[in-house]
């Protein structure tokens, strides 16, 4: 049987597609390492079906509605007055240099549809996208990014990061031998349920991992299926507000890309790729260095004054940061989270002697300066609100819900992103601000336009992510110095679109130490090192109380993008030396963490657990002790061991700090080892690789 195929080639991965024998559809030839596609595909099938069509249990890469009737779609379209429904003929393919276009056509709606494919040089990625041109008016109910297709042989072990606000990104599995399984979001931002991320592997001992993320900001959905011949379908893409969007003759519209990762090396391998993607995205801001931040947020709160955020400064300045970030609490009218939100002017009573001058203070201390915004909220009694109530999402002859004490304005207007650019031009034009927290604390409820026309015809969740972007890409443009952060009340909002036009992200409002571990544990299989901020504080637990040391606040913080959040007004002179301590290691080996290849070790389940980074001949561990920490040295024993990854087994490499030579095989084998007590319970190792 002669068919056309396409192969498409990463740095290590080959992926296959071709034109089915069965129907005018595309489906999934092959998938994983380079020359998998050399042989009969492990997706084949018998081609008998009994109560369902071919097309129900092709592989099929994207498929309308009408073609695939029973199994699930990805696209599903009406005209208006008509049933729903495509039955499209494939129109052609476009071949270049790492990317793919197949088209189809479908003469009865007009509707023209290209799955697009796009390798990205370096990485195991390949993006997928569909767009869509009509010719007459048509509603597209249904318009999912891609489906992508894994075979198994048993049940499908699904891994993905589910949780709520300051528990954000735990590693969540759950194997699905038949079934249907969905993860997403209606908060106009991923949202901290879950994260717009899924990894499949064929059973629990299975060796390689696919993966999917998806590259959207507003509401989205990941649903996979365990079909009966033996293969997992994943469709992934974006819900659209209204439960359509409609595309007007003449009309292109793009769905969000969706990136598909294959590894050879399970979850952690998959991670890896992530990584290598996410500071691909970076370019070259990747080589600027990360700054070691100090926030005031957790040490005064609302009560933000000149005086007592210089105070804070000179301690942070002292132990060696080097930028620090006022957060929310310095505009006018900011007392408490009731108000202020709009207004962004400097609060005259907060800085008596001129913002200008409180920023040159901290200035001259050696620190860079950063403020906190939230720029897509407004606070019901704020000027901004009096001036224009029509620019919040609003239903109307319906009552507005206070989230926070604040409404949400509606991004998607091209007035309102007019106002939102000209507040932080003017805000990093009028000061010398380095480094914006860009929040967002609450989701549209009342989520409505009057005055827009049918409420069915505006598509308001793309139009907000269009606004947010819009936003973001003038700040790149406009002040391409300033050092963006993005925040959702936490990890409400991570993914590729707000990553590739930031710096750095917050994972959770959560900074106490073991429940951050959590947090950041699966933050990392998704996420690279050098877009995670992360916080050293005096926080408690709130999931996990059990205290832990300064130590291991700062060597889990250091798995990242460091940062201090404490009040260092009440820390000890100790504390505030081994502070200093922490952070000179921290900048000796922060070119490792950002630009290494990330190995995670063990889980927070296990005793003992940390993150590997190899760079050149340097290799960082971060180790931390979650077990029990007493017995120990009264009782025999032997030190914990943490085997490392990825090394040379006929090399040595020495401990930087002690000296202690070890074989390469002897750390692949055994480990290091690690003798923890109450007062040691993290360690942060640099070998060197001989």
């Amino acid at each position: 049987m002669t068919y056309q195929r396409w192969t498409l080639r990463t740095a290590n991965t080959s992926y296959t597609v071709r034109l089915s024998p069965d129907g005018p559809w595309a489906e999934l030839d092959a998938w994983g390492p380079l020359g998998v596609e050399d042989g009969p595909s492990a997706l084949d099938w018998s081609r008998r079906t009994h109560f369902i069509t071919p097309a129900d249990a092709a592989p099929a890469e994207y498929l309308p509605y009408g073609l695939r009737p029973f199994t699930g779609s990805e696209l599903v379209v009406r005209g208006p007055g008509e049933d729903r429904g495509v039955w499209w003929e494939f129109d052609g393919a476009e071949e270049s240099d790492g990317g793919l276009r197949l088209a189809f056509t479908d003469e009865v709606t007009g509707l023209r549809t290209v799955l697009c494919y796009e390798t990205v040089p370096g990485t195991d990625v390949i993006l997928r996208w569909t767009e869509f041109t009509a010719t007459a008016e048509l509603r597209l109910e249904r318009l999912d990014s891609a489906a992508v297709n894994i075979p198994v042989t048993g049940a499908a072990r699904l891994t993905y990061l589910a949780g709520q606000w300051s528990q954000e990104f735990q590693r969540t599995q759950v194997d699905l031998p038949r079934g249907t399984f969905t993860i997403g979001s209606l908060q106009s931002v991923p949202g901290h349920a879950y994260a717009p991320w899924l990894a499949v592997q064929d059973g629990e001992a299975a060796q390689s991992a696919y993966g999917v993320a998806l590259e959207w900001p507003g509401n989205w959905h990941i649903t996979a299926e365990a079909e009966p011949g033996g293969t997992v379908r994943v469709r992934a893409g974006r819900v659209p507000h209204e439960g359509a969007v409609h595309l007007a003759p003449g009309e292109t519209l793009a769905t969000p890309r969706l990136a598909c990762a294959f590894s050879p090396d399970g979850l952690d391998g998959l991670s890896r790729v992530w990584h290598r993607y996410e500071r691909r995205l970076s370019g070259d801001r990747l080589h600027r260095p990360r700054k070691v931040l100090y926030n005031s947020w957790e040490a005064t709160g609302f009560d933000v004054e000149a005086a007592g955020q210089l105070e804070l400064a000179k301690v942070a300045a002292d132990i060696g940061a080097e930028l620090f970030v006022v957060d929310d609490g310095w505009f006018t009218g900011r007392a408490d989270d009731t108000g202020g939100l709009g207004d962004w002017y400097p609060d005259p009573e907060a800085f008596p002697q001129g913002f200008d001058r409180f920023v040159a203070d901290v200035r001259a201390l050696g620190l860079d300066f950063g403020l906190w915004v939230e720029p897509e909220a407004v606070s019901p009694g704020s000027r901004l609100h009096a001036e224009h109530p029509e620019w919040v999402y609003r239903v109307d002859g319906r009552p507005a819900r206070l989230v926070r004490n604040q409404l949400l304005l509606d991004l998607g207007r091209t007035d309102v992103q007019d106002f939102v650019i000209g507040t932080l031009d003017r805000l990093l034009g009028a000061h010398d601000i380095g480094y914006l927290k860009w929040d967002m604390n609450r989701p549209p409820t009342e989520r409505g336009r009057p005055g827009a026309g049918p409420a069915d015809l505006v598509d308001l969740d793309a139009e907000h992510v269009a606004g947010y972007l819009r936003v973001l890409d003038h700040l790149r443009a406009a002040h391409p110095d300033v050092t963006v952060e993005g925040c959702a009340g936490g990890g409400g909002r991570i993914e590729h679109a707000t990553l590739v036009r930031t710096d750095v992200v917050w994972p959770s409002d959560n900074t106490a130490p073991l429940d951050r571990l959590r947090v950041q544990h699966g933050f990392l299989h998704a996420h690279a090192p050098h877009v995670m901020s992360s916080w050293v504080t005096d926080a408690p637990g709130i999931f996990d109380p059990r205290p832990r040391s300064l130590a291991f606040r700062f060597v889990n913080a250091m798995c990242g993008v460091l940062g201090i959040g404490a009040d260092l007004r009440a820390w000890t002179p100790e504390q505030r030396a081994e502070a200093a301590r922490w952070i000179a290691r921290y900048k000796e080996v922060r070119d490792v963490v950002h630009h290494g290849e990330a190995r995670l070790l063990g889980t927070p389940d296990d005793p003992t657990c940390g993150v590997q980074y190899d760079a050149g001949d340097r290799t960082v561990v971060a180790a931390l002790s979650t077990g029990r920490l007493d017995g120990a040295p009264l009782l025999p024993g032997r030190p914990a061991r943490l085997r490392l990854r990825g090394l040379d087994p006929a090399a040595r490499y020495r401990d930087t700090a002690t000296g202690t030579s070890y074989g390469g095989a002897h750390l692949l084998h055994h480990g290091l080892p690690f003798a923890w007590s109450a007062e040691h319970d993290a360690d942060l190792v640099v070998l060197r690789r001989l």
